[in-house]
C-alpha cells in the first residue's frame, strides 16, 4: 500500500506533467481548476496533502479522474489492482469514508468510488464542471441526495443518475450506516 508522501509527490509529478502537456501556467490551472495559485504552488512541490474536493476541482480542470493524480505506480498500459492499491481520499467527521476503487483514461474518464456514511456525515456540495455525471448505487442504509437544492432520499438497491455540474452532496441523515457506490464520469477537456 502506498504511504502518504508517496502520494503527496505522486500527486506533485502529475499537476506538473499534466501542466506541461497542456502548457498551462499556474495561473491558467488556478482559472479553471478554482484552486488558488499559492494552493497549487505547494501541490507541485509536494509541500501540501489537498483535500479530495481540491483533487477533484484539479481533475475536473485537466478532464482526469482523481485516480491520475494519485496514481504511485508509474506504469501505463493495462492495470490491475487488489484493495490495496485502493485510496481513501475522504473521512468523515463521523468516521465514513471514500476509496477510490479505479478509473479509466480521458477522454470521458470515468471513476468508480466506495463510500460508507455514517449516521451524521455529509460529503460533497461543490459543482464539477458543467458535462460532468454521477451515478450512486445505494447498497445499505438510506442516503440523501441534494442536487441543485432538491432533496431526494435514494434507499438500499436503488440507483440515481444526474448531472453533477451543480451543487450536490450524500447525507446521512439516519441512524444506520450507508453502503454506495458512485460512478464519476468526468468530460474530456475542450
Amino acid at each position: 500500500m502506498s504511504t502518504q508522501p508517496e502520494v503527496t509527490a505522486a500527486v506533485a509529478r502529475a499537476v506538473q506533467a499534466l501542466r506541461a502537456e497542456r502548457g498551462w501556467s499556474l495561473d491558467h490551472l488556478a482559472g479553471r481548476s478554482g484552486v488558488s495559485k499559492g494552493v497549487l504552488v505547494a501541490i507541485e512541490q509536494a509541500k501540501s496533502n489537498p483535500n479530495l474536493a481540491t483533487l477533484a476541482r484539479i481533475g475536473d480542470a485537466f478532464g482526469v479522474p482523481v485516480t491520475r493524480l494519485v496514481e504511485t505506480s508509474g506504469e501505463p498500459g493495462v492495470t490491475i489492482t487488489d484493495d490495496t492499491a485502493f485510496r481513501t481520499l475522504w473521512r468523515g467527521a463521523h468516521g465514513g469514508t471514500g476509496v477510490i476503487v479505479g478509473a479509466t483514461e480521458a477522454p470521458w474518464a470515468a471513476e468508480l468510488w466506495t463510500f460508507r456514511l455514517e449516521p451524521g456525515d455529509t460529503v460533497g456540495g461543490d459543482p464539477h464542471t458543467a458535462e460532468t455525471r454521477e451515478m450512486i448505487w445505494v447498497r445499505a442504509g438510506t442516503v440523501t441526495l441534494t442536487v441543485a437544492g432538491r432533496s431526494y432520499q435514494v434507499g438500499p438497491q436503488m440507483c440515481a443518475r444526474f448531472p453533477a455540474g451543480v451543487p450536490h452532496r450524500y447525507e446521512n441523515a439516519g441512524q444506520v450506516h450507508v453502503e454506495m457506490v458512485m460512478i464519476v464520469v468526468v468530460p474530456p477537456v475542450s
